[in-house]
């Protein structure tokens, strides 16, 4: 049977398929170079799973107060290995990316202390968790202040900024990895590894958490490798391999991972309590699936880019850049386009694929939210999902996809809709 057949099944056009077959013809370099870091960092794990002797019995979980938990406890320490790290915490009880973020902070932080963000205004749901937008709990409710310095227009670290607001009451210094719902360029970890230099040339006693969500596996090495002295993420993003069904790490300096095992569960208790229930299978499962998966997400962002681009609209990064997370930024200035895209996106998932996305004031955004997320895992950013903020410049942010057939499907679905509401005129796909 002609493979086209498979996808007209599925309602995609023939000049819809053929558009789509020609882009992709065009990426063998780069989707070569996505298997070839995901054999790297395969390797990687592997060696930490063989390193810290992973055992049938580490898949069980605990109960309780979950004392001497093999699982939990060896899986910290592949994590330590896998980030050349000092310690990690990686637990269920971390309910997600922001959650393991404010873990961070609020752990490493105290009364009095500054936090600085260098890479500008940090991710929409951290702006509650630090107090820029007034909410119950806030870091600025316990005294502690922000500032934070834009990057230069190029993308670059405005050192002579940073170095201005280093104030004597700066305790840690925040770098967020991925753009966010911001039209910059993600930062490379040899970018954040200079800028993690020039700070310690500065001042050496400063804390440096970087938010490393999307980014892990991505590159040959993480944030922790050129000094960070944390690097956090959700379990629901790349290190979980869409098999993690909750969870986020911490993954540094063992002080700093201290204070937050301190902070999840109590002081006096830290990593020693906190039972992993039936969820250590799939934490270890999924860490050895990771580089795989998010090579297949890593492709997807690239088809996107170079559909978007070759359509005429504004895509960051573009198809030819590297890539150092997984998130594809498309721009359309237009409402209808943001909705359509995500509709085409929800309506190719495996789960709740007859659902229609309608915007909607997401709980820590400032604006109606569009999401499409028909996915295994409630919220998981690593299987295929696209949102974007009902407001200028009307841009999505797609991310994910455990299998490259089903993300390069997904993307054109996306591109379907796009034409069945007449945001693209078949007259472009030819």
């Amino acid at each position: 049977m002609d493979k086209y057949e498979y996808y007209k099944a599925l309602g995609i056009d023939r000049e819809v398929y053929d558009f789509a077959t020609r882009a992709e013809e065009r990426l063998y370099d780069r989707f070569k170079a996505a298997d070839d870091m995901a054999e790297l960092c395969q390797l990687k794990v592997l060696d930490a799973f063989h390193k810290e002797q992973v055992q049938e019995a580490c898949l069980s979980g605990s109960t309780g107060y979950g004392y001497n938990d093999l699982g939990r406890d060896t899986l910290e320490r592949v994590y330590a290995d896998i980030f050349h790290a000092e310690a990690a915490l990686v637990r269920p009880q971390i309910t997600c990316g922001t959650h393991a973020l404010a873990l961070a902070l609020m752990s490493n932080l105290r009364p009095g202390d500054n936090m600085l963000s260098v890479s500008g205004r940090p991710y929409d749901t951290l702006e509650e968790v630090i107090g820029i937008r007034p909410s119950q709990g806030s870091l600025r409710e316990y005294g502690i202040t922000y500032d934070e310095v834009e990057l230069k227009d190029n993308g670059d670290f405005d050192l002579e900024k940073i170095k201005e607001r280093l104030s004597s009451d700066t305790k840690l210094v925040a770098i967020q990895r991925s753009k966010g719902y911001s039209s910059r360029r993600t930062l490379s970890v040899e970018k954040i590894g200079e800028c993690i230099d020039y700070i310690r040339s500065v001042r050496k006693d400063i804390i440096i958490m970087v938010d490393n969500c999307y980014g892990e596996f991505v590159e040959e090495i993480e944030p922790t490798d050129v000094g960070a002295d944390m690097a956090v993420g959700s379990l629901i993003k790349n290190p979980g391999g869409g098999l993690a069904p909750v969870g986020g790490y911490i993954a540094g300096r063992r002080e700093c991972v201290e204070n937050a095992a301190r902070r999840l569960t109590s002081p006096g208790l830290g990593k020693e309590v906190g039972a992993s229930l039936g969820v250590m299978r799939s934490f270890y499962q999924g860490l050895f699936m990771a580089p795989v998966v998010t090579a297949s997400a890593l492709k997807g962002a690239v088809f996107a880019a170079r559909i978007y681009q070759e359509l005429g609209f504004e895509v960051l990064p573009d198809a030819d850049e590297a890539r150092y997370d997984i998130i594809q930024a498309i721009t359309f200035h237009r409402e209808d386009a943001l909705i359509s895209f995500c509709r085409g996106i929800q309506a190719a998932s495996p789960v709740d694929s007859f659902v229609t996305p309608e915007p909607w004031p997401m709980p820590g955004y400032d604006s109606d939210v569009i999401m499409a997320a028909g996915n295994f895992i409630s919220g998981s950013s690593i299987e295929l999902s696209a949102d974007g903020p009902l407001k200028e410049p009307y841009s999505v942010y797609m991310q994910g996809g455990l299998t490259w057939p089903h993300v390069k499907y997904g993307i054109m679905n996306s591109l379907q809709y796009m034409v069945r509401d007449k945001v693209v005129d078949r007259d472009m796909l030819k």
